[in-house]
């Protein structure tokens, strides 16, 4: 037989683009249309629906950027339609490659009732099935003109990305507005042919299957009359029964197919607009599944679904409906998907508790699986943290974005800095945009690497992003390929369930140990500065206002503000999404998230005053809080007395130019150019830069990555450094024990003070860069003398090590990673910190000196800034002010007590004596992260710590109050059957801890 291959299939191509999709609707009338611009801001419904629009047309402009208008649509079904399938056609203006990315619409009854969101792929809405003619229809459309941000020529530089700069000018026209007859059987004739014509394209060459195919296709577009297309449908379907009846082989790939939007809680969209989001999304999916009986829904992020629940109520009906009846399913007990790498230990747990408790608290269910498709990469700590809610699987498809290396495994365990293992899914067909395509399923079923031990995968199946959710084209395609030849069978099923059939067939999957590092996005650890300064500071300032509101409570009878601290702790955790904290939002998103934090911190500076003046009583005596872990200038860890006083900090003239800091226990010497040439360890005999190099070294590189701006930093911007050495001034700073330098380069300035502090080996430096650059990346850098193949980089509730050599590619690509309070690095016996205040960003390298000793120079490098122009175009212009510290001599102990030291300052009240803490713990290897009350008002204490230097040890925990009881718990301060060994050791508490083992304790009081 001649090889009529691409005849046949270009035929298919032509009929169904020219005649079958077109005849689906055969038949349509106009609509009459008003239109009502909101001014500003989204306004109710009850006003938009109130509001007397005006006429408009098809082909009128409208949507200013941002902008809020309410269309009125009304008409009549001809009564010759009777008997027939009638649907709204409402298109905005859309661009079908573009669902989720630009305009949207809510319909509403005129009463106010939702009936579903329209988007670029679901632009109908269903007036009759079947109608009988002569109805009066009219319909009220709540259309939102976001502008589109990602345009074909992606990652240009675009003022749209806030209303205050994105103009007034109409950027949508619009396009239809009719009444139609729906001819089902033409659609469903389109879906057979799309699933067969997809199949066809993946199945072999040489594979009998694609012929049957073929010549089925060939027979059905025989038998339809493109005259009448209509008219022929059903004899066209009926010759593609039989290879659609054909049954999938048993060993078929098995997908589960899970309904899914995954909807990002701020983006190219501010937050406001997210709301509205997922008001159109639930809508949309609540309605599908009345008319979809096999279809399952899953929607993530409690944050959400909080928002359905108070500013959607008539929406969140439907959904708490859906959820009762076992087909919309809460995923991920998490907040929102935030970003993994850079929350601190209490705040990557408080995504789980507010998560999980938000679902159990609305519905009574229990999330046991982790959802995040799109998280850029995983924290060696996470697996802990997820345990230790009461989950155990965790979904995520971003690591199959990596640049580099291919992961090996789909599904597998994944092993934490404790030794904890999480069953993890990588769905093989890396999308979390699934729209049942057969390339997707064909991908998914040659991709996964697990083939012969196992044979389960998942499919999150919908438009996200911007959200839209599965469509019912989407599921007309999986009921086809539920059990097709060729094909692998698609089932809907809830994650849960899909979780259960994977790990019954998998029980022993390969094991995966420590991050799960993206090899992309990297530059997220550094974008948007201010940001990530909001975050880490509002991460203390909750820790310290609840330790002393806690401790004020026991104490003094101190009000505890159950209330606000819950709010504070959802604001803080919503700005944690993976879109907010790294910095890949647009300019209104990270201009509402500066002032935000500024509200969050001036709340919880109230917080902290008060509880600190409660517990300090009428005095005049200078008491100094000490809220970090470890005892400073002898205060006790959580408590507040007199601080001692240390020594003393000598400034002198440096011989060649320059200046020399000493206290006895650190010298060291910053040259005439302000760069750090000596910081020489006295107690050690040893110095701590390496020979002939310099710290304190500020390095500008070019930053123009190939794509994806704001997030990406590509190996290549290393080929070109400018090391900035020239210094304006360098002079004694204002309390004479610190030197000034001034810098200038570019249209740019930097101001640095760098102090001495007595009694401490510890070299402060504190940075203002007055920021004007584009496109450059500010490194500040560390050589070392220090010979060690790993470094510590803090992480969640511990720390672990990543190489400083690149053996492999997997090394290799680690060029840039995120750490929190420090990064150690050491040789036996001695070693070096650098802590920061606010950075996460950083590189490690190492060279061998080719003169002179030949000894190792290991390179600390703190990203500091960069400038990129996409999204946001003025991304980091102005002041930012950094704090970080050189610790020569540090243990990972001490690395562990500066990094808190620097992060959390202490605080001056003056009062009548000093306060004893609520808690201590007589082990430094133990860090206590969460002294507060219990959840639930019940006035328990709860406890929060791990162990920090990744040892075991034992450790007595006391209470400044009578215990009557301690139970071990979970993060949701819950009772634990299989948790830590507690036992009762006089007036104390002793606990055995395992390294980085994380443990939660309820403390009754008598």
């Amino acid at each position: 037989m001649h090889d009529d291959r691409t005849l046949v299939e270009a035929r298919l191509k032509r009929v169904l683009d020219e005649r079958l999709r077109p005849a689906v609707y055969p038949e349509a009338v106009p609509l009459e249309v008003a239109v009502w611009h909101a001014p500003g801001e989204p306004v109710p419904v009850a006003e938009g629906l109130a509001a007397e629009p005006e006429p408009t047309a098809v082909g009128a402009r409208w949507g200013a950027p941002w902008g809020t208008s309410w269309f009125r649509v009304t008409g009549t079904v001809p009564e010759a339609w009777a008997g027939r399938t009638v649907e709204a056609i409402l298109d905005l203006g859309f661009d079908e490659n573009m669902p989720g990315f630009q305009c949207e619409g809510l319909v509403y009854r005129p009463d106010g009732t939702p009936v579903k969101g329209l988007n670029p792929r679901n632009q109908w809405v269903r007036i009759g099935a079947p109608v009988e003619g002569g109805e009066e229809v009219r319909l009220h459309i709540e259309a939102a003109s976001n502008p589109v941000i990602l345009d074909y020529h992606p990652f240009l530089p675009t003022q749209l990305g806030d209303k205050e700069t994105a103009g007034s000018d109409p950027h949508y026209t619009l396009t239809r507005m009719d009444l139609a007859v729906f001819d089902e059987t033409v659609w469903q004739l389109v879906i057979d042919l799309e699933v067969l014509g997809e199949l066809m394209a993946e199945l072999p060459v040489e594979s009998a299957r694609r012929w049957e195919i073929l010549r089925a296709v060939e027979r059905a577009l025989d038998a339809i009359d493109l005259q009448d297309v209509n008219a022929t449908a059903e004899a066209a379907r009926s010759r593609l029964a039989e290879v659609l009846a054909t049954p999938a082989a048993p060993s078929a790939h098995r997908v589960s197919a899970v309904g899914h939007a995954h909807i990002d809680s701020a983006w190219l969209w501010p937050l406001r607009e997210t709301v509205r989001k997922v008001a159109r999304t639930t809508s949309n999916m609540t309605a599908l599944l009345d008319d979809e009986p096999d279809f399952v829904f899953a929607m993530s992020q409690a944050q959400q679904w909080a928002w359905v629940k108070e500013h959607r109520p008539e929406v969140w009906a439907r959904v708490k409906k859906a959820v009762a009846d076992g087909r919309f399913v809460p995923a991920g007990g998490m907040w929102v998907e935030s970003d993994t790498n850079m929350p601190g230990s209490e705040a990557m747990a408080r995504q789980f508790v507010h998560g999980k408790r938000f679902f159990l608290d609305e519905f009574g269910i229990e999330n046991e699986e982790a959802w995040l498709p799109d998280t850029f990469g995983f924290a060696a700590g996470l697996p802990q943290i997820i345990r230790a809610a009461g989950s155990k699987w965790l979904l995520t498809q971003k690591i199959s974005w990596s640049q580099t290396n291919k992961f090996p495994h789909h599904t597998f365990r994944w092993e934490g800095i404790d030794g904890t293992r999480i069953f993890t899914h990588f769905p093989p067909v890396d999308t979390y945009n699934c729209s049942m395509k057969g390339s997707e399923l064909a991908h998914a079923a040659r991709n996964f690497k697990d083939k012969g031990v196992a044979r389960h995968s998942l499919a999150p199946t919908g438009w996200g992003d911007g959200g839209g959710g599965t469509t019912r084209e989407m599921v007309a395609k999986a009921a086809r390929v539920r059990d097709l030849e060729g094909s692998a069978t698609v089932t809907w099923e809830t994650p849960r369930d899909f979780f259960e059939k994977a790990e019954a067939e998998y029980p022993e999957p390969p094991v995966w140990v420590g991050e799960l590092y993206l090899e992309l996005h990297r530059a997220t650890l550094t974008s948007q500065a201010k940001t990530k300064q909001g975050n880490r500071r509002s991460e203390h300032l909750l820790r310290e206002a609840e330790l002393w509101a806690a401790t004020a409570a026991v104490h003094a009878g101190f009000p505890y503000p159950y209330e606000e601290l819950d709010r504070l702790w959802k604001t803080v955790l919503l700005h944690q999404f993976h879109d907010i904290l790294p910095g890949s939002s647009i300019a209104w998103v990270h201009r509402e998230a500066r002032a935000t934090y500024e509200r969050v911190a001036a709340e919880l500076d109230a917080v902290i005053d008060a509880a600190q003046r409660a517990l300090a009583g009428e005095g005049s005596t200078s008491l100094v809080f000490n809220a970090a872990p470890h005892a400073r200038a002898g205060v006790p860890a959580g408590a507040a007395g007199t601080a001692l006083v240390q020594g003393a900090t000598r400034l002198s003239p440096r011989p060649g130019g320059g200046h020399v800091l000493d206290n006895g226990l650190l010298r060291v010497e910053i040259d005439a150019r302000g760069l750090v040439v000596s910081a020489y360890d006295s107690t050690a005999d040893r110095e701590t830069i390496a020979p002939g190099r310099a710290a304190n070294l500020l390095q500008l590189h070019p930053d123009f990555p190939n794509m994806w701006d704001a997030w990406d930093v590509d190996e290549f911007y290393r080929n070109t450094v400018t090391d900035l050495t020239d210094a304006d001034e360098v002079s004694p700073g204002e309390d004479g024990t610190s030197v000034r330098i001034v810098r200038s380069f570019g249209a740019s300035r930097v101001t640095q003070v760098l102090t001495l502090p007595p009694g401490e080996r510890r070299l402060v430096l504190d940075t203002e860069v007055d920021w004007h650059e584009t496109e450059k990346f500010l490194k500040l850098a560390f050589p070392l003398d220090v010979h060690a193949e790993r470094y510590a980089s803090e992480t969640q509730f511990g720390h672990f090590h990543r190489p400083t050599h690149t053996n492999t590619s997997w090394e290799t690509a680690k060029f840039e990673a995120c750490n929190h309070r420090f990064v150690h690095l050491e040789e036996p016996g001695w070693g070096v910190a650098v802590v920061n205040d606010s950075t996460y960003g950083h590189d490690v390298t190492r060279t061998v000196r080719t003169d002179g000793d030949r000894g190792t120079t290991t390179t600390v490098r703190v990203s500091l800034l960069r400038a990129p122009r996409f999204p946001d175009p003025e991304t980091d212009q102005g002041v930012h002010r950094f704090r970080h510290a050189l610790v020569p001599g540090a243990g990972i102990g001490d690395a562990v007590r500066e990094g808190w030291r620097i992060n959390v300052p202490e605080r001056r009240v003056e009062g009548a004596g000093e306060v004893a803490p609520l808690v201590s713990v007589d082990q430094e290897a133990v860090v206590i992260t969460a002294v507060k009350l219990a959840d639930d008002g019940s006035g328990d204490v709860v406890v929060r710590f791990h162990e920090a230097h990744g040892g075991r040890v034992r450790a007595v925990l006391r209470a400044g109050f009578e215990v009557a009881d301690v139970t071990v718990t979970d993060l949701l301060e819950r009772p634990l059957t299989d948790g830590a060994a507690v036992e009762r050791d006089g007036a104390g508490i002793a606990v055995r801890l395992r390294p980085f083992e994380l443990v939660t304790l309820r403390l009754r009081r008598a």
